[in-house]
């Protein structure tokens, strides 16, 4: 119940990763921008002083005059502190350090293998999510045992393995998984749409479509405007600007990291007919590895970024100066909104308005009927008051579901494999990865690269994995 009295409560947001120095301040500046909500941030972090940086500035934000949302942030030193009677969870952490991510994505290239993100599909995803996992469960008891009435919201990948564990560990949890690809791909849409029509100031929220699929590896079997059909507008742009591909207006792609022509979906939607709906860094490693991440060449050619872990951490570095400006008052944060759907949705879970959007849950509602019903997958949802309801989207074509299979299989086996623990799931998940498949690594190369990388996140694991690695 969010409502008192014919009044609206004081929320109560438990932030598991609450010293986030990135998308906290995204978050908060959205809370600051509405005037419909208030009440507590209970910001967790196991970087207490992270966390505490972040209740300075996020204090200090809601003191401004030009800050409508009234809300206070406090910093908790344990889960059942931070969870204990909260209405919300949010959780978004960063699963190890960079320096285990340096492994994921980059040890992997001495067999060929080239990671665009690392954090989702591939060997990478799959190692971090075997850290990822046990943290999950963690979190998943400690809102069975604090919070169960509580909503979950994640933004921590890999996506579908982490709301996946969530209902694996406590099945009557309400939690789902929030990711802004689509959104990113809906912009792309209304981007051509104004160069094609002359018609200028579309919303992007405007631009309707169905969404089936899993996370970053999304398709839309339809997308519309208004009463226009952008299917065949999509199509025609294509043929006439395939080779310099499409980029989205004010987007800074000079960073090479991030750069996205957006040529691997229009690629997609050539071979498969539909609209692949998130950015093609994350496109091309649920691809075979020999198609767009054959090699650095390749990826250029294709016009997307590789984003190394080199990059990541200078911009940590530049993010923890931002946060010391901020914590000392010598930085204020803009009061612009961010285009996350967050807070509109935590809106209509109170009942404040009804909204539809993409979202991750599992599809036991069969919303996409021709997957697994044990798949977490991603669809059009309508959220209101105290409910979300899947929206029915229909069967994905043979061809992509043909595409999709491998990567819900290797869910189902990673899962299991990070919870028991089980060498041989997850060689299994290497043997049948589509990127590792694509290069054509041998057995003993696949088990090598495996047993390295297990060792190189072994503190964030179970003692068991040691003989477990050494058995295959």
């Amino acid at each position: 119940m969010f409502f008192e009295n014919g009044k609206m409560k004081e929320l109560q947001i438990a932030y598991i990763g609450g010293g986030s120095r990135g998308w906290a301040w995204t978050f908060m500046t959205d809370l600051a921008l509405d005037p419909q909500l208030s009440g507590t941030i209970r910001l967790y972090d196991i970087d207490e002083n992270a966390a505490r940086a972040n209740e300075t500035i996020g204090n200090r934000l809601m003191s401004r005059p030009d800050a409508k949302g009234g809300w206070k942030f406090e910093t908790k030193g344990s889960l059942r502190e931070a969870l204990t009677g909260c209405d919300f969870v949010v959780i978004s952490i960063l699963p190890g350090s960079f320096e285990e991510m340096e492994s994921d994505v980059h040890l992997p290239e001495r067999l060929g293998v080239w990671q665009s993100v690392g954090d989702t599909a591939g060997p990478g995803g799959m190692i971090r999510a075997l850290r990822t996992v046990p943290m999950f469960v963690e979190i998943a008891e400690a809102v069975r045992s604090y919070s169960p009435e509580a909503w979950v919201i994640n933004y921590t990948n890999p996506m579908s393995l982490c709301v996946k564990t969530l209902y694996q560990v406590f099945p009557e949890i309400k939690a789902f998984g929030c990711c802004h690809e689509v959104f990113g791909t809906q912009k792309v849409l209304k981007g051509i749409y104004e160069e094609e029509s002359g018609e200028k100031g579309v919303d992007w929220h405007d631009i309707h479509v169905n969404v089936l699929g899993i996370n970053h590896f999304t398709w839309f079997s339809s997308a519309s405007y208004r009463n226009v059909d952008l299917f065949p507008l999509y199509r025609d742009y294509i043929e006439r600007h395939f080779d310099e591909g499409y980029t989205v207006e004010g987007e800074n792609w000079l960073n090479a990291s991030f750069r996205c022509k957006n040529r691997v979906k229009m690629d997609l939607f050539r071979r498969f007919g539909a609209i692949a709906a998130a950015g093609d860094r994350h496109l091309a490693e649920f691809m075979p590895g020999d198609e767009y991440l054959r090699d650095p060449e390749t990826v250029q050619r294709w016009g997307f970024g590789l984003t190394t872990v080199a990059w990541r951490k200078e911009d940590l570095g530049k993010r923890l100066a931002r946060s010391r400006r901020l914590v000392s008052g010598e930085e204020a944060l803009d009061l612009e909104p961010t285009g996350e759907e967050g807070i509109l949705l935590i809106k209509a879970l109170c009942g404040l308005g009804r909204v539809v959007s993409n979202v991750n849950i599992p599809n036991t509602a069969r919303q996409i009927p021709n997957l697994p019903e044990r798949a977490l997958v991603e669809t059009n949802a309508v959220f209101e008051r105290d409910h979300i309801r899947p929206i029915y989207a229909g069967e994905v074509p043979e061809a992509i579901r043909a595409l999709l299979l491998p990567h819900i299989e290797n869910h189902e086996r990673v899962l299991n494999a990070a919870l028991h623990p089980d060498a041989g799931l997850l060689l299994a998940a290497f043997r049948t990865d589509p990127l590792l498949r694509g290069r054509n690594c041998t057995e003993e190369e696949l088990r090598t690269l495996l047993r390295d990388m297990v060792r190189n996140t072994s503190k964030y694991l179970a003692p068991e994995w040691f003989a477990a690695i050494a058995r295959i």
